[in-house]
Order: C-alpha cells, then sequence, then structure tokens
C-alpha cells in the first residue's frame, strides 16, 4: 500500500473543538470485522456490547501542559516551547519543539514567566526540534503545572483553555504516568461511572502505560508506507495486568484496547503462546497494513487525520482493508461524525 491511498479531506465543521458532554454521549460507528457489517451507535453502548470475562485494556498515561510562551533574550521575539521528552532529570535537559522554528538557533536562550528561567538551546534535532537545558532550580514541573497550557493539537483552531487540563485528559490517568503530549483520544469517551458499570457486569479492566510523544502529531511523509519511522515511546505493563489481560485471552473472551496507544504496547509484549508478557521499555513499534495482531480482539479509536501512523493502525485493525476503511470514513463524513482527538469513536470488532 502506498501513502496517497490514505490522503483525504475532512470538512473543517466535522473538526470538533470541544468533546461530548457527557463523554460517553459521543456517536460510535461499529464494525463487525466478520461480515462488514457497520452500525450507528453511541459510546454508551459499549455496556451491551461487551460480556461478562471480556477485558477493557486502557493506557493511564497522564498529559502534562507541556506549551509554554517565552520569548528570545535581546530580541523579545515570541517563541512558542512545547516540551517533548524529558532526556536528563539531573541536568535538566529536554527535548522540545520550537515555533517559530527559523529564529532558535544553537546558544539561543528563551525566557520563561516574567524573566524568572529559561532554557538555552544546545542543539538541534530536526527542522522544529531543539535540545535544551532549563536553567530552573528546583522542581521543574511544579513550574510547568503553574504555567504551561495543554498541548492541543494544530487542528484545534482555538487556544488552550483551563479547562482543557480536564478536557485533554483520561478519567483514569495516572499521576504516576504524567509525562504525554497527548491523551490516548480513544480513553476521552470513557466515564468513570462506565467503567464502574462495566465491572459490575464482570468485564475485566487492565491498565498498560504507553507515554504518547511527538508520533501523534507526525504525517508519514514517505510514499513507501513501510520506511516510516517512529518516535520512541515508553511503555510498560505489569505483571497484575498481563495477567488481567491473559485470564480473558485464556477463556476466549474478548480483549478491547482502548485506542492505538494500547494496541502498540500490547503487540510489543507478545509471547510465542499468544498471551501477554509484563514489559517496559522504550519503543518506536510501528504498525501498519499488513498486520496480524495478537493480542486485541477489537479496538474503540477516533476517526484519525489523513497519512498518519495511527490512521495506518486503523487500517490494519480493519482486516488490513484499505477500501473498506476509505468506505467507513466516507460514511462517518456523510453521517456527520466528528473527527480526531475531540470527535466521535469508531469500534471495530
Amino acid at each position: 500500500m502506498k501513502l496517497s491511498e490514505f490522503k483525504f479531506k475532512i470538512p473543517k465543521n466535522l473538526i470538533s473543538e470541544y468533546p461530548a458532554d457527557p463523554r460517553s454521549s459521543a456517536k460510535m460507528m461499529v464494525l463487525d470485522k466478520k461480515t462488514g457489517e457497520l452500525e450507528d451507535k453511541k459510546v454508551s453502548d459499549l455496556l451491551d456490547l461487551m460480556k461478562r470475562g471480556d477485558c477493557i485494556v486502557l493506557n493511564e498515561t497522564k498529559v502534562f501542559p507541556a506549551k509554554f510562551q517565552g520569548y528570545k533574550e535581546k530580541t523579545n521575539a515570541e517563541i512558542e516551547v512545547m516540551l517533548l521528552r524529558e532526556l536528563n532529570k539531573e541536568d535538566k535537559i529536554w527535548d522540545v519543539l520550537v515555533e517559530p522554528a527559523r529564529k532558535v538557533r544553537i546558544g539561543n536562550k528563551i525566557y520563561f514567566d516574567d524573566g524568572k528561567f529559561y532554557c538555552e538551546v544546545i542543539d538541534n534535532t530536526t527542522n522544529r526540534g531543539r535540545t535544551v537545558r532549563f536553567s530552573y532550580n528546583g522542581d521543574l514541573f511544579n513550574e510547568i503545572e503553574r504555567i504551561g497550557k495543554m498541548p492541543l493539537p494544530d487542528y484545534i483552531s482555538r487556544p488552550a483553555e483551563p479547562e482543557d487540563k480536564e478536557r485533554y485528559q483520561s478519567v483514569y490517568s495516572s499521576d504516576k504516568f504524567i509525562a504525554s503530549i497527548a491523551p490516548p483520544s480513544a480513553g476521552l469517551f470513557l466515564t468513570q461511572e462506565m467503567l464502574d458499570a462495566l465491572q459490575e457486569k464482570g468485564v475485566r479492566i487492565a491498565k498498560v502505560v504507553m507515554n504518547i510523544g511527538l508520533g501523534i502529531f507526525e504525517e508519514v511523509e514517505v510514499e513507501d508506507i513501510t520506511k516510516h519511522r517512529m518516535y520512541s515511546e515508553y511503555f510498560e505493563i505489569t505483571r497484575e495486568n498481563a495477567e488481567i489481560i491473559n485470564k480473558s485471552l485464556k477463556a476466549k473472551k474478548n480483549v478491547y484496547a482502548i485506542g492505538t496507544s494500547v494496541v502498540r504496547a500490547l503487540e510489543n509484549s507478545v509471547l510465542t503462546t499468544g498471551t501477554v508478557k509484563p514489559n517496559k521499555g522504550w519503543t518506536d513499534k510501528y504498525i501498519y497494513p499488513n498486520y496480524e495482531f495478537k493480542i486485541a480482539t477489537a479496538m474503540l479509536t477516533t476517526f484519525h487525520p489523513s497519512a498518519t501512523p495511527s490512521i495506518l493502525c486503523s487500517c490494519a485493525f480493519c482486516n488490513n482493508d484499505i477500501a473498506l476503511l476509505m468506505k467507513i470514513y466516507k460514511r462517518a463524513i456523510k453521517n456527520e461524525y466528528n473527527f480526531h482527538v475531540f470527535g466521535d469513536a469508531f469500534l471495530m470488532k
């Protein structure tokens, strides 16, 4: 398959600026992978679709307010800095993106919070990427929480609002894993009431971690999709959670992966027995057609931007059938489903 097959235009009026309220009221298109049948439902209908003994797997990573507005020394030019990944905690060295990148060179200092602290550029990584060292003494994350803004994607035209610290976060995110610049978007659909109801029904709940980094915003740029390389991200599956998932697999029950990040973590941790092993580390796992999934039997996701790793992963889960996936996306546009991170849901089972 070629990248050009995954390029399409989404009407601007279908790109949501805000999530559904309540989250579980979002529309959900459901694909039966065996028959190809499509149904229009609501996210709340997951309560009826999931059966006792099934397992739902959540990514409990937490988004931090990674966008800083600063100004460059001497010129006072406004510079936006988005933190990507802490490289060295002791020396406060980070990978970041800067905008406008043409104004930011090695040796430049960018000041924040009325000049109370700054970062110095020590290396170039990509066109917009830089490695920086922060001057702040103390816990930098305290400053991040105080003055940072949530890193909403560029296709959302409005500025970040204080309420986005809750909107742009799953209800089950953990303070132990504050390291993502985007949420597992499918997780935004789930309310605590839904999770409680699923547990009462006998659905097992497992949690993994996949910290979401730059890869979530990247487009694939090579026509040969096999040549794309993913940005490395940290993941973790504990023994306890692996055992929860394996109980459902061994009982031949369904495993519902909530988002492409969960699928990547699971597929990075497969034993030869077709079960999940406890695992952690950094991965650049890239899933694209034709891929044979070993763990998840169902996946809840969103309607993704074109030419992205996320839509390639969706295509692979959609029986590796690009024609079927494009038919689904055209149907979503016709039926006015909302797209992207604050949009509607797509379930393949």
